[in-house]
């Protein structure tokens, strides 16, 4: 499991804030429903690295933040998981 630390709920996020993974800083470009499976969300976070000019992904639901959020880098046309241990906003 993922260890978050909030300086706000998640739902707060939006774009041009700052996100923290494993110690590296990335910069929110959206926030999203990614599937509405009724009475909960998949939610979607789009970040990118300016200084790599790559492109990553957060995915949880609403109903289950710490269990079931995922970290992804865009790798040619498909999303890649990377194993996190700390995020940070």
């Amino acid at each position: 499991m993922v260890k978050i630390k909030s300086s706000k709920d998640i739902s707060k996020i939006v774009k041009g804030d700052k996100i923290k993974v494993d110690g590296k800083e990335y910069e929110v470009d959206t926030h999203y429903v990614l599937i509405d499976h009724g009475n909960s969300k998949e939610m979607a976070i789009e970040l990118f690295d300016s200084k790599t000019d790559k492109d990553y992904q957060f995915r949880y639901f609403n109903d289950r933040i710490e269990e079931s959020l995922e970290f992804y880098e865009l790798k040619e046309i498909m999303y890649e998981r990377i194993e996190t241990k700390k995020v940070e906003w």
